[in-house]
C-alpha cells in the first residue's frame, strides 16, 4: 500500500526519471526482461504490474504477441492508456486493473508472463508465484524483473552511496513525490535482498512451479532478471 501511495501521481514523469535516475539503465533491463519471453505473434502474454505500459509495448515491438497488462493502480493505468493510444499496435493491448495476488484470469490461459517491479510488493512471495503459475499454461515462460544489491564491495559499496544521499538528494530536484520514492527505494530493496537473496529467489520459482529456472544479475547487481517455465 506504501508504495501504492508513492507512485500513483508519478505516471506522467514515471518512465523519464526511472530512466534519469537508472543512468538510463532501465530500458535496457526491461528489454532484457523481454527477451526472455518465449512468445509468437498469436500468443497473449500477460505483464503484471503493467505500470505506464512500457513492458507490454515493448512485447508487442519484440515479439508481435497480444498483451494483456494488469495494474492495481487506477493512475498509473491511465498514463499507460494514454501511451498505448499513440502506438501503431494499440489494438493489440488490454488493459485490466486487479491485483497481481488476485489474478481475474482462469487457469492457464496465457503463453507468457512478464513482470517489472514486482516481486517486492508481494505480501506472500511464494503465494503470490503460485498465483502467476497458476494463470500460465504448461511450458509457458515467465521472465522477472527487480532491483537488487550489487554483491562486490566495490559495487556495494557506490549502490549504498546512491540509494543513501543520490536518490533522495536528485529527487527533491525533481518533485516532492521523487524525493519521497527516492528516500523508499534503498531500504525497500535492501530489505528485499536480505530476505530473498537471488538463489533463494531461484528456489522459489523452482517451488512455485517452474522449471529451468535462470538469474542473471544487470548493471554489477543493481537488477536482477529471472526466466524459466510452467511445469
Amino acid at each position: 500500500m506504501r508504495a501504492r501511495e508513492l507512485f500513483a501521481p508519478l505516471g506522467p514523469s514515471y518512465d523519464r526519471y526511472a530512466r534519469l535516475l537508472s543512468f538510463g539503465q532501465d530500458p535496457a533491463w526491461r528489454r532484457f526482461l523481454v527477451s526472455r519471453i518465449d512468445a509468437r505473434a498469436d500468443d497473449v502474454v500477460l505483464d503484471v504490474a503493467a505500470g505506464t505500459g512500457a513492458v507490454a509495448l515493448e512485447l508487442v515491438r519484440q515479439h508481435g504477441c497480444s498483451v494483456v497488462g494488469v495494474d492495481q493502480s487506477p493512475e498509473m493505468l491511465a498514463e499507460a492508456r494514454r501511451r498505448i493510444a499513440l502506438a501503431a499496435w494499440a489494438n493489440r493491448i488490454r488493459l485490466v486493473e486487479a491485483s497481481a495476488e488476485r489474478l481475474p484470469f482462469d487457469d492457464a490461459s496465457f503463453d507468457g508472463l512478464t513482470a517489472a517491479y514486482l516481486l517486492r510488493y508481494l505480501g506472500d512471495l511464494p503465494a503470490g508465484l503460485r498465483e502467476l503459475a497458476r494463470v500460465l499454461r504448461p511450458g509457458a515462460t515467465i521472465s522477472l524483473l527487480d532491483f537488487g544489491v550489487p554483491p562486490g564491495p566495490a559495487p556495494r559499496a557506490l549502490w549504498n552511496l546512491y540509494v543513501g544521499v543520490g536518490l533522495p538528494t536528485l529527487g527533491r530536484l525533481i518533485s516532492p513525490g521523487w524525493h519521497e520514492v527516492g528516500r523508499f527505494l534503498g531500504g525497500s530493496i535492501r530489505d528485499f535482498d536480505g530476505r530473498w537473496p537471488v538463489p533463494r529467489l531461484v528456489g522459489a520459482l523452482s517451488d512455485g512451479g517452474f522449471d529451468g529456472v535462470h538469474a542473471k544479475r544487470l548493471s554489477l547487481g543493481g537488477c536482477t532478471v529471472l526466466w524459466g517455465r510452467r511445469a
